[in-house]
């Protein structure tokens, strides 16, 4: 099974290539990325399977041992984020193709649009099998390129705008992680994961908070951890519907999942523990009450993943086997949660006209399968019972309660406060865009729409336009996702348990890559 580790990557970059010799037969390059992005899931699916069933596995690409070559690693983690991962983008797949099906393609150049997207994938996947920091770091540098391509494309002013904001901060934390490796080879001799763990202890500890803090700050870019997060608002929402969907469910989850690989693996001690629990808790705060504050639905789609990225770090900050677990099972419901959400805005603004609910009303009656499909991932994150947004938090509850630390009880406190501060932004979103009635909207003063703002540059309310069955079709299999999540939470739980069992000490990754303990 090792010699698949390498498709996840490999397949959609040969999908790219083809893509664009493609360029200029829309058809081809649509069923070249649906077969790459498949074979891709299948790929994940077996590598989750076998990991199960037999343990982890490593790859030595091109023959070279550890810690000198380049390996490849597939654990319980990894291997759950490549097929939720490829589970989320062939939805934005097919919701991508059902838009430039139904609006022609000036918001998303095919020819453009579908290598770039292979990109992103290959990006996003290549980070999550790195056994490796430099492999991370080309997996990150992947990821900046394309998704810089992605959030401009159409090319107007706003969003020219919001792709510099993002490119100059993405190279901000490119710069410090790479500062950050080359102490870290310069310190151990080394950019091996595994091999960074066992020489950790050779260095003085203060050397060892440094190298670790300016991880930490590195991947905090990524995962939009406050203070860290103020980019992240101002540029995702301006791209088109299924890129700001894809942005908002996997690109922060390569920031978190890196962390939790320099937590459980390169730093396992607990120094820096309470710093997390204390950005966690801002994070959680300061998020929700940015999303309470706007009146545009995609701004305030982005303050809520900014504070929901709390939930995970607070899981991870915890330093425990429940911890790890009770955040894994997190980032699986928040990238597809999320990424619903995302994708029921762009319905939204199709039929509305706008994303502002200072001007929607009246969509229940125009299309009340969007009012479903709007709800029920709203519930979901706003953690109401018995979906796996309340799981989630609930187990991130009962894993910080069992430190019986008086900043944990704190944490606890604000999750709940948060949860149901998140809860109330997405019902006054539902009950003003959908319940309302149309003739409402002008003159219409509500309490509701006290103190909430407009997002800034925000463009004019558009035609509406009519939602095309594969858009609505590709929103309504992310809302059936979500819902299994719910269903089948038992064993989605039992895996996190292993995934936060294998990650509790670091000589269980140490021995995929180094077996036996050999150099």
């Amino acid at each position: 099974m090792n010699s698949l580790i390498p498709l996840v990557v490999i397949l959609p970059l040969l999908g790219a290539a083809s893509a664009l010799i493609l360029s200029k037969r829309p058809r081809a390059q649509r069923l070249v990325t649906l077969v790459a992005l498949t074979a891709v899931l299948v790929v994940g699916t077996i590598l989750l399977i076998d990991v199960q069933m037999s343990g982890p596995l490593a790859m030595e690409v091109g023959g070279w041992a550890a810690p000198f070559g380049i390996v490849l690693v597939v654990d319980r983690l990894s291997a759950l984020m490549v097929v939720v991962s490829a589970i989320v983008l062939l939805a934005v797949l097919v919701f991508s193709v059902g838009q430039g099906l139904a609006d022609g393609h000036d918001e998303t150049p095919v020819s453009i649009y579908y290598p770039t997207y292979l990109i992103l994938t290959a990006g996003v996947l290549n980070a999550f099998v790195a056994g490796d920091l430099f492999n991370l770091y080309v997996g990150f540098e992947i990821l900046l390129v394309s998704s810089y391509v992605l959030i401009t494309l159409g090319g107007t002013e706003q969003r020219i705008r919001a792709g510099t904001t993002y490119i100059v901060v993405s190279l901000v934390s490119s710069m410090i992680f790479l500062v950050s490796i080359a102490l870290i080879y310069g310190a151990l001799g080394t950019v091996n994961i595994a091999d960074i763990s066992r020489r950790m202890g050779e260095i003085p500890v203060d050397v060892q908070i440094l190298l670790h803090t300016m991880l930490l700050i590195a991947f905090g870019i990524k995962a939009a951890v406050f203070p860290l997060s103020f980019w992240l608002p101002d540029s995702y929402p301006t791209a088109p519907a299924p890129v700001t969907a894809v942005f908002a469910g996997l690109l922060t989850k390569v920031g978190v999942y890196s962390i939790i690989r320099a937590e459980t693996v390169m730093f396992p001690g607990p120094e820096l523990n309470a710093v997390l629990m204390v950005v966690a808790l801002l994070t959680m705060v300061v998020g929700v009450l940015g999303a309470v504050a706007q009146a545009d639905i995609k701004r305030l789609l982005s303050f809520t993943l900014v504070s929901h990225i709390g939930y995970m770090i607070l899981g991870v900050s915890l330093g425990t086997a429940a911890g790890t677990s009770a955040a894994t099972f997190y980032i699986v419901h928040h990238i597809i949660v999320q990424t619903t959400l995302f994708l029921a805005a762009g319905l939204i603004e199709r039929i509305g006209g706008t994303t502002s609910i200072n001007g929607l009303g009246g969509l229940l009656k125009a299309s009340p399968v969007l009012a479903v499909l709007f709800l029920i991932p709203a519930l979901n994150l706003g953690g109401i019972p018995p979906f796996s947004g309340f799981l989630g938090k609930l187990a991130l509850f009962q894993a910080t309660a069992e430190q019986q630390s008086p900043l944990g009880y704190v944490l606890i406190g604000a999750g709940a406060l948060v949860s149901l501060l998140t809860l109330y932004a997405l019902i006054r979103v539902w009950s003003l865009a959908f319940w309302r009635t149309s003739d409402e909207v002008d003159g219409y003063e509500s309490e509701l729409l006290r103190n909430v703002s407009e997002a800034p540059n925000a463009t004019a309310t558009q035609a509406t336009r009519r939602i095309p069955r594969l858009m609505l079709a590709a929103t309504g299999g992310m809302v059936v996702v979500g819902i299994a999540l719910t269903v089948f939470a038992g064993p989605l739980f039992m895996f996190s348990d292993d995934v936060g069992e294998a990650l509790e000490t670091p000589q269980g990754y140490v021995e995929i890559v180094f077996p036996g303990g050999d150099k």
